[in-house]
């Protein structure tokens, strides 16, 4: 059955604006807001704990602008759980992270990690919330996921996104192989790190099953040249 792949915006970036130089501009809320106006069928954030780009405030005020999906990504330490349990988003994208990462750099070890993985995967599905934990497109990795009781897998696209212009067919052969694990073993796959404009629609025809896209980053920048009412629909273009 063909699916549709959905495009979430990660807002981090616009946050990361806004804080350089105080005050409100821009508006994240009205930014999200617009972005789901042009086509998004998402917004992600990932507060982190020094709240440098997307504040734990931001993550409780934006639901009451929000009509699509809510992702929010992190790295599941108490105050996160609380944060995220606090809001019931859509969905809740674990991320291992080290406090002091300056972006997503790894995915989860699901083996050595699984017992930790069970206990908060339960917790937020106990409040309804859909989980997703970023994996590595490592076939074992995938497998160990599925023993956590996640919903979903993001599985972490820089090696691709890397590769891409050099050699596509050999950038995306190991998440193919990856996706065609989770599929089998009815896992829902999500993807995201450094997809673009120009590497997503290979990506897209080459994974089956994707269910979300989730691109901050490079739409972004992309979106200073052209505008977010422009570039939201060239994604979605490419994902359809």
């Amino acid at each position: 059955m063909e699916i549709m792949t959905q495009l979430s915006v990660n807002i981090n970036k616009i946050a990361t604006l806004r804080n350089s130089r105080g005050g409100n501009v821009p508006d994240l809320l009205h930014v999200a807001a617009d972005l789901q106006s042009f086509g998004a069928q998402g917004i992600t954030v990932h507060p982190r704990p020094d709240q440098r780009h997307i504040r734990y405030d931001d993550a409780l005020a934006l639901p009451k602008v929000l009509t699509t999906e809510f992702n929010i990504e992190g790295n599941p330490i108490p105050k996160f759980i609380d944060l995220v349990t606090q809001i019931q988003p859509d969905q809740v994208t674990l991320v291992p992270d080290g406090e002091d990462a300056i972006t997503s750099n790894a995915g989860w070890d699901t083996i050595k990690h699984k017992d930790f993985l069970i206990e908060v995967i339960s917790e937020f599905k106990n409040h309804g919330i859909r989980t997703s934990i970023f994996v590595d497109p490592v076939e074992q990795m995938v497998k160990g996921a599925e023993k956590t009781g996640t919903d979903r897998i993001e599985l972490y696209t820089e090696a691709y996104a890397q590769k891409f212009k050099k050699n596509p067919e050999e950038a995306v052969a190991p998440y193919t192989r990856a996706a065609i694990v989770a599929n089998d073993l009815g896992i829902g796959i999500n993807a995201g790190h450094d997809l673009n404009l120009e590497n997503i629609a290979f990506f897209t025809q080459n994974i089956p099953q994707l269910l979300e896209v989730s691109i901050g980053h490079a739409l972004v920048c992309e979106s200073l040249y052209l505008g977010f009412e422009n570039v939201i629909p060239m994604y979605l273009q490419r994902l359809s």
